[in-house]
């Protein structure tokens, strides 16, 4: 049975607050916990699972790391999803690496996404294109907000996501070209395929900050043909490196 105590301090990793006090984050279902136990980017410190899970894929899990079987009532109760998914793991967060090369590949760059679906997607989009590296500004969601996670499918232990003030790196990678998804762009099925190049995905609702925008060299956007006012953000994202990754 698990105890209130562990129960809350499962609880509490579903904010950022006690996240960056832990350096622990949690991670749900079979597809999402297998991939990053797989990936072994991150420490698993402990496990909740169901018996079935246990007994099918315990033998997955790093010996050092704590197994706990708990019922579907417990797990429900320590679970952010409406449907509890059979296991449930508390990985350490790991460090980001710092300096990201921009020559000769392309790097995403958000500016204040906020949605943690959006972001999580666009990780899961990053890593479907080969897209290695991605740069938040500040203001973007947080990379271990279980929304985030469960969205990533996996690919959280695969593209290297660092925060910083977004307008200091641009300015530091002035040497590589910036490009910007704007409604006033230039046709995105025009511009050919890309080896090198910072591609700056805008907020949700204002798009990019007047302060980014000033960086950029080149506009693109995506054409519009029907009666939509915009396009989500992570999908945006998709369409364009679909058009420009090499």
């Amino acid at each position: 049975m698990l105890s209130k105590t562990h129960t809350k301090y499962i609880q509490s990793l579903l904010h950022k607050k006690f996240r960056d006090e832990s350096g622990l984050f949690i991670a749900e279902g079979p597809k999402v916990v297998m991939d990053l136990l797989a990936g072994r980017k991150f420490v698993c410190k402990e496990l909740f699972a169901v018996e079935d899970w246990i007994q099918e894929q315990g033998s997955s899990v790093p010996k050092d790391a704590v197994i706990t079987e708990v019922k579907d009532f417990e797990l429900k109760k320590i679970s952010s999803l409406s449907t509890a998914h059979s296991v449930l793991a508390v990985f350490e967060k790991r460090k980001p690496d710092p300096k990201i090369q921009t020559a000769s590949k392309i790097v995403l760059a958000l500016d204040t996404i906020q949605d943690p679906g959006n972001l999580g997607t666009i990780i899961r989009i990053a890593d479907w294109f080969g897209v290695s590296d991605i740069v938040c500004s500040i203001g973007c969601a947080d990379m271990y907000n279980s929304k985030v996670v469960q969205s990533t499918m996996g690919s959280l232990g695969r593209v290297n996501v660092i925060y910083t003030d977004l307008v200091e790196w641009l300015k530091k990678n002035k040497q590589t070209k910036i490009y910007s998804a704007s409604l006033d762009g230039k046709d995105v099925s025009t511009v050919g395929k890309l080896k090198e190049g910072i591609i700056i995905i805008g907020n949700e609702a204002n798009g990019i900050s007047d302060e980014v925008i000033n960086l950029v060299n080149e506009k693109i956007t995506i054409p519009k043909r029907g009666e939509a006012e915009s396009l989500n953000a992570a999908v945006a994202t998709g369409i364009i490196l679909s058009h420009l990754k090499s």
